[in-house]
């Protein structure tokens, strides 16, 4: 009974603290944080100024797994109490009062902040990682209280000043605008202003080395490019288009860019494409590329997907995730406004043709979702969500649509916000009922498919085109590759040749194949690349001249199948492409080594050098692009060192959960092969800390 009693306290304690947070309102916050990366440790001060709506006895915040030395209280000590989840201070405030509280704090956060290349102390610090070490945050969410006491809570918005001290010969960027920096010794701070509030998972912080291009917004807004030193020939590439899609986005939504500035980093191991920090997005440095691969993969959608969320998710902010469409949703849709900006009416419905058979696909499959279900998938919210905007623009028309974004920005600005405050914005600036709407588009679980292949095809002739190629071809009991070669004659679209080859590739003669071979356009002959798993005799030369296309993709394709049919010629194809590396992952370079080490007499004495810099790539001073990759090819054939088994039990404690997810795998496979078990017990003597916990686990459950 006592136990029954003691538990229905705690959860009656949970629930008025709750509550309690409800009656008072954090207002502006002055943080203070020292780092130490070799400790990964966070020593820091806060600030909180709070305004009291209804006198309340406790106060409390989310800190994880934090020491306190000082808990002040209008400057004076107060009780309180720390369980490693919550600090509560136990304190009566008045109603209408207004109070300062002030908490000194360390933490060591085992998530959230990253540190990237840093060992236990500066004197086992290797060379190869002093210009590459970084730390970084991800606090999507609710997890800033790793490292700051704070809110996992996206309803309390706080103004955030903040200055960090580190070693001075790095760069730090963070939230806000630069007013000051200071020099002591060895150690430097920065001082960042924001001028606005916003949720305490926006909060964030790079540190590494970076030089930075800028530019200004043509409404003045100061727009800061960062890059690594040694990726001078990535920037234009990478950053193109960027100042015409924030000028385009400003324009579009019809509201001011909310913050003093915007500023955006690449980090290594990222855990997502990216994230946008309030005025300060953190990517993938995987999206860095050179100008060969920007036609195959770039940073444009990214790039304006996070810009988007400015507005969409840091300015206005959902209240919790059953309204989680007004941000993703909406970033989606503008960012493919902003493609649609600068490639093109046919390309956004492609991209949105394509996004609609995912869509149906998973409707089909009984795993359609609904718009308000917090536990809708990624394609959901960001794919079902940019059509349900698409379709809403059409019903309200143009005028309508924009002027009802306007007015919810500007209602709800800096402040949190539900599907139903959307709505009715929406249908004041409309004069329209939108319940159908709702029902159909964010309550439904099914993808209407039908209204959205009617807006395609009225939109899009070469869709349009597309669909009844598909139709007649379903239909029809004569000559498939006629039908296809009169559809092909008959349009100029590259994307609709494109898709043609990837759809009825299989269908389509060699006389049909060599006409598309020798077009012009990379894309459709990337489609060749990736879809032909044969290569007829009679097709050699075309294939061949794939390996002269611009574009990476279609290099690894054609190398690898290429080498597969016309072993004779293995010598050539890799001396015509032994200079080539690929995306930032490496992908052309580790095929080639592959290949290299399997093409029997070629530059044998070469081939030790081959091995060192293929197995070398394992290594955790390398992305974890490069790693898996380098994993993938030598686990295909060549082998593993023992170096590289190290590796491994290094990649399955990664904390990119991908990685680690796909190194817990393969190390579980090996595990099942006597000889790879006996060598893993032997290596396990010579490891230390995690990666010795995590073997040793894994053999003893054997």
């Amino acid at each position: 009974m006592k136990l029954r009693i003691f538990i229905g306290l705690l959860l009656l304690g949970i629930c008025v603290q709750a509550q309690h947070q409800d009656r008072i309102h954090f207002t502006h916050a002055d943080v203070s944080i020292a780092i130490d990366p070799y400790n990964q440790l966070i020593k820091g001060s806060v600030v909180y100024d709070i305004k009291v709506v209804q006198s309340v006895d406790s106060v409390f915040l989310d800190a994880k797994n934090m020491q306190f030395s000082a808990v002040l209280l209008a400057g004076k000590k107060v009780r309180f109490s720390n369980d490693g989840k919550f600090l509560t201070i136990k304190k009566k405030l008045r109603k209408g009062k207004e109070y300062q509280l002030s908490l000194t704090y360390s933490a060591t956060p085992q998530q959230t902040v990253y540190f990237i290349g840093w060992p236990p102390s500066p004197s086992k610090h290797p060379d190869s990682m002093r210009g590459r070490s970084q730390i970084w945050t991800q606090g999507q969410g609710k997890y800033t209280s790793h490292w700051l006491p704070s809110f996992d809570d996206m309803n309390e918005k706080v103004e955030f000043d903040m200055d960090i001290t580190f070693n001075k010969n790095y760069d730090v960027i963070a939230n806000g605008e630069l007013r000051d920096t200071r020099v002591t010794d060895s150690l430097k701070t920065w001082f960042f202003d924001m001028e606005h509030p916003m949720s305490s998972y926006l909060l964030a912080f790079a540190i590494g080395h970076y030089k930075r291009q800028e530019a200004v917004s043509t409404e003045g807004v100061p727009l800061q490019m960062y890059y690594y030193p040694q990726d001078t020939l990535e920037v234009e590439p990478t950053y193109r288009y960027s100042k015409r899609i924030f000028d385009f986005m400003v324009s579009e939504i019809g509201v001011a860019y909310p913050w003093q500035n915007y500023k955006q980093i690449p980090v290594r191991d990222f855990l997502y494409a990216g994230m946008e920090n309030t005025g300060t997005t953190i990517f993938s440095d995987g999206l860095m590329i050179d100008s060969v691969a920007f036609v195959d993969r770039n940073y444009v959608n990214v790039n304006a997907h996070e810009l988007a969320h400015q507005w969409f998710g840091d300015m206005v902010t959902e209240v919790d995730g059953h309204h989680h469409w007004l941000q993703e949703g909406f970033a989606t849709y503008y960012a493919l406004l902003a493609e649609k900006e600068i490639f093109g009416d046919a390309y956004f419905y492609w991209k949105l043709y394509d996004s609609a058979l995912e869509l149906q696909k998973l409707s089909n499959d009984g795993k359609g979702k609904s718009l308000t279900d917090p536990k809708a998938s990624s394609l959901t919210f960001y794919d079902k969500g940019a059509w349900a905007l698409v379709m809403l623009r059409d019903l309200v028309g143009d005028i309508a649509f924009k002027k009802g974004i306007h007015n919810y920005l500007k209602k709800y600005q800096f402040k949190n916000v539900t599907i139903s405050d959307f709505l009715v914005e929406m249908e004041r600036a409309s004069g329209k009922d939108l319940s159908v709407f709702k029902d159909t588009w964010l309550i439904g679980t099914a993808f209407p498919d039908a209204q959205t292949r009617k807006k395609l095809m009225d939109a899009s002739p070469s869709i349009a085109s597309f669909y009844a190629l598909q139709h007649e071809m379903t239909a029809s009991s004569g000559n498939d590759g006629a039908i296809v070669q009169r559809y092909w004659k008959n349009t100029n679209s590259g994307l609709l040749k494109k898709r043609i080859v990837e759809r009825y590739l299989k269908t389509l003669s060699a006389d049909f194949i060599r006409q598309a071979f020798a077009s012009d356009d990379i894309e459709i002959r990337q489609a060749l690349a990736v879809g032909m798993d044969k290569i007829p005799t009679d097709l050699k030369p075309e294939f061949e001249s794939l390996l002269n296309d611009k574009s990476y993709v279609t290099t690894e394709n054609a190398l690898y199948k290429l080498w597969i049919y016309f072993p004779g010629d293995r010598g050539k194809y890799l001396d015509s492409t032994q200079g080539i590396v690929g995306f930032a992952n490496k992908n052309v370079r580790l095929l080639w080594l592959t290949l290299a080490l399997l093409t029997k007499d070629y530059h044998e004495n070469k081939k030790p050098d081959y091995y060192r810099e293929l197995s070398g790539y394992t290594a955790p001073r390398y992305s974890f692009e490069v790693r898996q990759g380098a994993f993938q090819y030598l686990d295909g054939g060549i082998g593993f060192s023992d170096q590289n088994l190290k590796d491994l039990i290094n990649a399955c404690i990664h904390h990119n959960w991908q990685f680690k997810k796909y190194g817990r795998g393969l190390l579980d496979r090996l595990m099942e092969i006597p000889r790879y078990k006996k060598r893993l017990i032997q290596i396990s003597k010579e490891l230390k800390g995690k990666e010795l916990r995590y073997i040793s686990n894994k053999l003893d459950k054997e």
